[in-house]
């Protein structure tokens, strides 16, 4: 995995519970999306210059701890599978200590601005994503691929 973003738990992220809102996890990993977006050569004038972004498809968002105000936030990225316009990436986000604070499953979809339409990634884009952290096929994260479901015995 790859280090992307780090952050703290600003105070207005905390809820009535008296932890980081669930809405802001997703907040913290949306950042991360556009921290990964500048990584792979698609920040403001990647975008402009190449006519093109990423969309979000799909994200499985699972809460494994709490946060709680002023904890610094660390996610990291792991490529899961690509293929000429999409990127399955799994988000990690730790606290301080290395324990997994929640993860994020997302499926991401390259897209040509000039007629809002998927398109094939660049090619300086895709050389970037090619040098992200790929996991190993059949050797992904317990958390990819779950299913929401109650368990019936």
């Amino acid at each position: 995995m790859q280090k992307l973003l780090t952050a703290r738990v600003a105070p207005a992220w905390v809820d009535y519970n008296g932890h980081m809102n669930d809405a802001e996890y997703a907040r913290v990993f949306s950042l991360a999306v556009d921290t990964l977006m500048e990584r792979i050569g698609l920040d403001a004038e990647g975008r402009e210059r190449l006519a093109y972004t990423l969309f979000t498809l799909e994200t499985h968002l699972c809460y494994r701890r709490e946060a709680h105000q002023g904890q610094a936030l660390a996610v990291e990225v792991l490529l899961l599978d690509r293929d000429a316009k999409r990127l399955h990436v799994f988000f990690t986000m730790s606290d301080d200590t290395g324990e997994t604070l929640a993860t994020s499953e997302q499926m991401l979809m390259g897209i040509d601005t000039e007629n809002h339409r998927p398109a094939p990634f660049p090619t300086g884009v895709l050389e970037a994503i090619d040098a992200l952290p790929q996991a190993e096929p059949g050797d992904w994260p317990d958390a990819v691929g779950r299913r929401i479901g109650i368990p019936r015995r």
